[in-house]
């Protein structure tokens, strides 16, 4: 398979993407041949990003700030879910890490990866998990 070299290349390839974005849709995608390209390109982009872009996994205190937006919530409120004290929260918002029991709240109510309640694989790691 052919890989990206450089960032000129990276970009000769993005535009090519975009352009079979426009041709290429669900309803047609088995149907004509740009699908394949279209597929193959996605592929050599997604190695270059990876190594060139790579996406850490977020922090605790990211995921939390962005559950409480998510759910529209602030933290007394966040606290009352996880049964703790809204201080506790801002410990958490500010690096520190929850009990295991409160990690377990989290994954559970909260559907946050223990790999990043538990700060595992922040460099190393790809988003490679379903449940973040």
């Amino acid at each position: 398979m052919k890989k990206i070299t450089n960032e000129k290349e990276y970009n000769i390839i993005k535009r090519r993407m975009d352009e079979l974005l426009e041709t290429v849709t669900d309803e047609n995608y088995n149907q004509i041949p740009q699908s394949l390209e279209l597929e193959f390109l996605s592929e050599i982009i997604e190695e270059y990003e990876k190594v060139h872009y790579p996406i850490s996994t977020p922090t605790l205190a990211e995921m939390l700030k962005l559950r409480m937006y998510e759910m529209g919530i602030n933290q007394v409120q966040l606290a009352e879910i996880l049964d703790v004290s809204p201080s506790r929260i801002s410990e958490y918002l500010s690096g520190k890490e929850p009990s295991l029991r409160i990690a377990k709240k989290m994954c559970e109510l909260l559907n946050i990866s223990a790999n990043v309640i538990l700060g595992v694989c922040r460099t190393t790691c790809r988003h490679n998990h379903q449940m973040v």
